[in-house]
C-alpha cells in the first residue's frame, strides 16, 4: 500500500480547500496553531488524519520519499512530521526500516479507555454543576448534528461530531488540567474512538447514549451523569474486544 493514496482516497487536503474538521482536532491536539500551514503541518495532518480515519492502516509502510513527492518538498519535513507522530504513538521508526503505523496493543488500548472513563466521570459531574442553560443548549445543538449524521451512517462525519462533544464538555466543565491529561494520549485516543464507532451498530447506540447522558446533565444528576459516561466509554472498548481486533498484524 502507498502512502498517499488508499483505494483511491487522497490523504493530501486539496490546496485551497478548507481545513477539516480532522485536521483542526489533529493541530489543537498538537499544540498547534489552526492556521498552520507549513509544509511540516501539512504532512503531519494529512497523515495522521489518514491514520485516525483508518485510510491508513496498523502496520502500513510510510515511505518518506513519496511523501516527499506528493507533498513537493525534501524529506527533512517529512522526518520531522513522522518523528511528531512517533512520539504521539501514532507511527513506529525502528533502524534500516521504512516508518510505518503503529499496531497498538489491547493492553494499552484498555488503559487507555479506563484512564478516559475515569476522567470523563470528573468532567460530567462538573458539567452538572457548572453548566449554564446557554451550555445544554450548545451540548444539545451538538446532540442534533450526531443524530442527523447517525441517521445517514456517516461514520468519519459522526466520528469528528462525537470528537466535538467531548471538546464542549472538557471546556464547560472548566478543569484544564483534566483536559490537558486528556490530551496527553493524543491522537491515539482519536484513532480508537474512530475504530470503536467504525464498527456495525455503534452509531445508533452512541446517539442513544449521549441523548440519557445530556438528560442527566439537564436533571443535574450528577452520580447518573458520571455512571453514563463511564458507560458510553467503556462500552466503546467492549466494541472493540468484541470485534477482535488486537492491534497484531492479523487484523489487517
Amino acid at each position: 500500500m502507498t502512502t498517499t493514496k488508499s483505494e483511491g482516497n487522497s490523504i493530501v487536503r486539496p490546496i485551497g480547500a478548507e481545513p477539516s474538521a480532522g485536521h483542526l482536532e489533529i493541530l489543537r491536539v498538537l499544540g498547534r496553531s489552526e492556521n498552520a500551514d507549513s509544509v511540516v503541518d501539512q504532512i503531519l495532518v494529512s497523515v495522521g488524519t489518514a491514520i485516525v480515519e483508518a485510510r491508513l492502516r496498523p502496520g502500513d509502510d510510510l515511505n518518506s520519499v513519496e511523501l516527499a513527492r506528493t507533498f513537493q518538498s525534501s524529506r527533512t519535513p517529512v522526518r520531522e512530521a513522522l518523528l511528531t507522530l512517533e512520539r504521539e504513538g501514532l507511527v513506529e521508526i525502528a533502524a534500516h526500516r521504512r516508518p510505518r503505523v503503529r499496531r497498538l496493543l489491547l493492553d494499552e488500548v484498555r488503559e487507555i479507555y479506563e484512564l478516559r472513563a475515569t476522567l470523563y466521570a470528573l468532567v460530567s459531574r462538573r458539567i452538572v454543576e457548572n453548566a449554564t442553560e446557554s451550555d445544554i443548549a450548545i451540548l444539545r445543538e451538538s446532540q442534533r448534528q450526531l443524530e442527523d449524521a447517525a441517521e445517514v451512517g456517516d461514520v468519519d462525519r459522526y466520528f469528528w461530531l462525537n470528537v466535538g462533544f467531548r471538546n464542549n464538555e472538557a471546556v464547560i466543565a472548566g478543569n484544564t488540567t483534566v483536559r490537558r491529561v486528556l490530551d496527553s494520549v493524543g491522537v491515539r485516543t482519536l484513532q480508537l474512538r474512530h475504530l470503536s464507532l467504525s464498527l456495525p451498530g455503534r452509531l445508533r447506540t452512541s446517539v442513544s447514549d449521549h441523548e440519557r447522558l445530556l438528560r442527566a446533565y439537564e436533571e443535574r444528576e450528577p452520580d447518573l451523569a458520571a455512571a453514563l459516561t463511564q458507560s458510553i466509554v467503556r462500552r466503546g472498548l467492549k466494541a472493540i474486544e468484541s470485534s477482535g481486533w488486537t492491534g497484531q498484524a492479523e487484523d489487517n
